[in-house]
């Protein structure tokens, strides 16, 4: 189902929610019940009768919008084995990636070695993960919950451990477009547990920038990627230094 469509058959559930009929509709758009019911079947509605309805029904149109989203099903999570079958297949990562950061069809195809038809058969064996919906014209709808990720220890995260970690730092941090911070401290397990909450609120906010920048052309953003990152551990180096008491608590 398109977000058109989808749209439509929002906009018909609040209708019934509030018992309204198409004989209202077609009397706050001056038009015959006809007309009104050919609207809703075709599913063709200018945005300023779309409006016009919404404001009929006291219902703000971005409202609408996203009480159509929240009543999409949306992925969160891949399974054990989803994920596994995504690292095996390293043209279908790759298109995973891209397709997660929000490249279109062409832009894929343009920029890695890959045919329109290797292309197109990647990004059927995600839309059967439900991870997108690969619309007319090789346009993609990204079907990802807000709050999407990897699994926790599962094989795309082990993989990014294992072959990406030892490369992303191998750099000395000092270009315009790098930094990093490390910080040390010493924190209850409260304090820690807020400096979780603060990462995460971090993590909303690139990914709302992410978003925000999302309609910029292709060459004008680059892959960038953030690592936050806090745990209770200390350096190997110093562990013969533990006291014996503190080395069994």
């Amino acid at each position: 189902m398109s977000q058109a469509d989808s749209l439509i058959e929002t906009l018909k559930r609040q209708l019934r929610a509030q018992g309204k009929t198409y004989a209202d509709v077609a009397r706050w758009l001056g038009l015959s019940e006809a007309s009104v019911k050919r609207l809703f079947a075709e599913k063709h509605f200018t945005l300023a009768r779309l409006e016009c309805i919404c404001d009929q029904l006291n219902l703000e149109f971005v409202e609408l919008v996203q009480t159509m989203q929240a009543g999409e099903q949306r992925l969160q999570e891949l399974t054990q084995a989803q994920e596994q079958s995504i690292v095996d297949d390293r043209e279908l990562f790759l298109v995973a990636v891209c397709v997660i950061n929000g490249y279109s069809f062409d832009e894929i195809h343009h920029q890695y070695q890959l045919s329109e038809l290797e292309c197109t058969r990647q990004l059927l064996k995600l839309e059967r993960l439900q991870l997108i919906e690969l619309l007319p014209g090789n346009r993609i709808r990204r079907r990802l919950a807000a709050n999407f990720r990897w699994r926790v220890n599962g094989p795309i995260q082990r993989f990014f451990q294992q072959y990406i970690a030892n490369e992303f730092f191998r750099s000395r941090f000092d270009s315009d477009s790098e930094k990093l911070v490390v910080l040390n401290g010493l924190l209850s397990p409260a304090g820690n547990a807020e400096w979780q909450q603060t990462m995460q609120r971090l993590a909303k906010e690139f990914h709302s920038l992410c978003e925000r920048e999302s309609g910029l052309p292709i060459h004008q953003r680059f892959g960038t990627t953030s690592v936050l990152a806090v745990r209770q551990w200390q350096y190997g180096l110093f562990q013969d230094y533990k006291r014996e008491a503190e080395a069994k608590s």
